[in-house]
């Protein structure tokens, strides 16, 4: 494998790390894993190929379908000021039978 290809293979696989910013560890999240569904947060501007192909390079697992979801940011106060939580979004990744994904464990 030549230099230039090593060096496009890392960069493919950062933008793959990049995708996946972290996973939902909540009681609605975790209660998607009996029909073989992971949560994950992603950007703003990831699309539903991207996260596919995403999760199936890093866990190396065999991905059925993708929803996301945009969680709109909430007004809060802080002393007084008024202040804006940032938008995020959401991917609800649905697995192959018999695929898994431990999300405690780090890649």
């Amino acid at each position: 494998m030549s230099k230039a290809a090593k060096k496009q293979d890392a960069a493919i696989s950062e933008k793959l790390y990049q995708m996946i910013t972290k996973p939902v560890i909540t009681e609605k999240a975790t209660m998607g894993s009996q029909y073989n569904q992971i949560t994950f947060r992603v950007p703003l501007c990831a699309d539903k190929a991207t996260v596919k192909k995403a999760v199936e390079g890093l866990f190396k697992v065999k991905v059925e379908k993708v929803n996301t979801l945009v969680q709109k940011g909430k007004t809060k106060r802080f002393r007084g000021q008024k202040g804006f939580r940032s938008d995020t979004k959401k991917a609800i990744v649905t697995l192959a039978e018999g695929q898994t994904i431990d999300v405690s464990t780090g890649i």
